[in-house]
């Protein structure tokens, strides 16, 4: 008998064929990934976790509370073992019916595992339900922990919450049935994708691990995004100055000038015309101006919180001032920039510079005496760590922050995009905002550590003052009129922190207004959504609990009443300025150079 080799191969088989194929793709690029993690260029190992000093307290108290009562412990791991034990005998019941079907599922929704399968197959049902068990009895060991000083418990808490999200059965391939379905159905290429997408992030990032969030081809600076017209004026070491176009005929005498964090680029607040706070400052008739700041390289190890303050927002101030023939100019500052502008308003009052008319404030911490969700990384094993970073690269590399802030959620910024992305094979969204989050920039070394040593782990401003500068700033010597805008589910800048700093602040005039929503949603909030309300109380002498039970809701943005207010402070009309009718050299369009140089370049 002779066999036709030409005859195509059953589907099964020419699908197991496929398979194979794909599964020695996959072994090829498990090489190529190998050799990108030997070649790595790593960081310091402080950085990836607490020393073992912290897991060791937390020991020794665990089996202290166990001598002192043991009956406690014994009440634990009977619980834990009838649990497992109940479960078990649940599942094996189930199995013995027939029917391959999970027992009763009574756990709590939760949207890793919104497959049917996690309810239905018993396979999955066990793992997952065993899974919420182990997690619910870690939960439990770290809460009756007892005797740790309260910063230490926070951080017990915060890394067990880290081991219990990463052993999550969704983020591994065996246990998670979204993965194997789309593996079988693709015959193996969406693992195929998954591995490229890891690789291509590893070497986007030098070998750090840094989930790609969103589609970075899908986006252009200048063309559908960060696109309100203007020119860049003025560049220094420091930043890049962009005026915008007027798109009014007439504008207010007093200019503005929007100081960004420069942890991440400014636009932010000009993603697209939608939502750019840009566009919506310029069509309320102001001429505006923005800093753009350099994205610096081991070069500026030795640029300071000082250079930021007399090369940039000194800087700035002037060049705006000298551009539209005013005394003085309305400021903003976002985040590090707020924290910024005020010890630049206490330098102004003691060199008697009256240059700032007013000052507005976004999401910015100036009394860090509560570290809120940050406090496991401002420790000192952590920021030594960070110390022995930036002294080794000159800067504290922007993957560092980036990772930093994303375990913050780590569900959501972390193994969700992870699973997507690697396990699925799927490409990141081509959503705009996620893009400016992965478009991070680096921080200078001697920066780095006057603000986390100075500022977050000392508290010098809020608590006697911060010498820079030869001078001693205080926040008391802050007496232009002002209005601070905090964020109601803020994690990076609690709105409660942001709003007892403002209260020690020296000026009489003073706003404050929280935003519905967090760090970013609350300040890009357009009006035109009519999304997030806020809440305004005039008696900022109160506790801020006391503030928020008498505060009055309103319903849509603040920018209309933020818009108010600026017109109290801005003078009467004048014609429209554009940019480069002083007659000096324009050196480009906006958004401008400095904001298209990436930290890894």
């Amino acid at each position: 008998m002779t066999t036709k080799t030409n005859e195509p191969l059953e589907p099964d088989a020419a699908a197991l064929a496929r398979m194979t194929e794909n599964m020695n793709k996959v072994e090829a690029l498990g090489a190529r990934l190998s050799q990108i993690m030997v070649n790595r260029e790593g960081h310091q190992a402080a950085l990836d976790g607490p020393n073992q000093e912290l897991f060791a307290k937390a020991a020794h108290s665990y089996w202290n509370e166990a001598v002192q009562n043991p009956a406690k412990l014994i009440e634990q791991q009977v619980s834990f073992w009838t649990k497992s034990v109940s479960h078990f005998v649940e599942a094996q019941k189930a199995l013995a019916k027939g029917k391959l079907e999970a027992p009763a599922d009574t756990t709590p929704k939760d949207r890793r595992f919104a497959n049917p399968l996690w309810e239905s197959h018993p396979y999955f049902n066990y793992v997952k339900q065993q899974y919420l068990i182990n997690a619910e009895t870690l939960h439990q060991a770290i809460a009756d922990v007892s005797d740790l000083e309260p910063r230490e418990k926070q951080r017990l808490e915060y890394f067990s919450r880290q081991i219990i999200d990463l052993m999550s059965p969704t983020n591994f391939l065996a246990t998670n049935p979204d993965a194997l379905e789309r593996a079988v159905a693709t015959e193996g290429e969406s693992l195929i994708k998954g591995l490229e997408n890891l690789i291509a992030d590893l070497e986007a990032n030098n070998g750090e691990m840094i989930v790609r969030l969103a589609d970075e081809t899908a986006f252009e600076l200048g063309r559908n995004i960060a696109t309100s017209p203007g020119k860049v004026v003025f560049r220094n070491h420091m930043f890049e100055l962009i005026q915008y176009a007027p798109t009014t005929e007439t504008v207010h005498e007093t200019p503005i000038v929007i100081f960004p964090p420069w942890i991440n680029k400014f636009y932010i607040l000009d993603l697209k015309e939608q939502n750019s706070l840009v566009k919506w400052v310029v069509d309320q008739g102001h001429t505006l101006f923005m800093v753009s700041w350099i994205n610096p390289d081991s070069s500026y190890r030795d640029v300071g919180m000082g250079d930021y303050i007399e090369d940039g927002f000194v800087a700035a101030i002037e060049e705006v001032k000298n551009i539209t023939g005013q005394d003085q100019v309305n400021a903003v500052g976002y985040c590090i920039a707020g924290t910024t502008l005020s010890l630049t308003l206490s330098l102004l009052k003691q060199r008697g510079d009256p240059s700032v008319k007013s000052a507005t404030f976004f999401t910015a911490l100036t009394d860090f005496s509560d570290q809120g969700e940050f406090q496991p990384f401002l420790t000192d094993d952590f920021i030594d760590g960070i110390e022995a970073e930036t002294k080794d690269k000159g800067i504290l590399p922007s993957v560092i922050m980036a990772r930093t802030f994303s375990f913050l959620r780590s569900n959501d910024l972390v193994y969700g995009p992870a699973i997507k992305s690697y396990m699925l094979g799927d490409t990141p969204p081509a959503f705009d905002l996620l893009y400016w989050n992965g478009d991070g920039a680096n921080l200078p070394e001697r920066m780095a550590m006057e603000y986390l040593r100075g500022l977050c782990q000392q508290n010098k401003l809020a608590e006697g003052g911060f010498d820079l500068m030869g001078h001693h700033l205080e926040l008391g010597d802050i007496d232009v009129p002002l209005i601070a805008i905090g964020c109601e589910t803020d994690h990076i800048a609690p709105w409660k922190d942001s709003y007892r700093g403002v209260q020690q602040m020296g000026s009489k005039d003073k706003t404050f207004i929280m935003t519905q929503s967090g760090h970013i949603a609350g300040i890009v909030n357009p009006p035109s959504k009519g999304k997030y309300g806020h809440y305004t109380n005039a008696d900022m002498s109160l506790e801020y609990q006391d503030w928020l039970d008498g505060a009055k809701f309103h319903k849509g943005s603040w920018w209309p009443r933020w818009g108010k207010w600026l017109e109290n402070h801005s003078g009467g009309l004048i014609e429209a300025r554009v940019p480069g009718a002083d007659g000096r050299e324009i050196l480009g369009d906006a958004p401008g150079t400095y904001v298209t140089r990436k930290a890894r370049d």
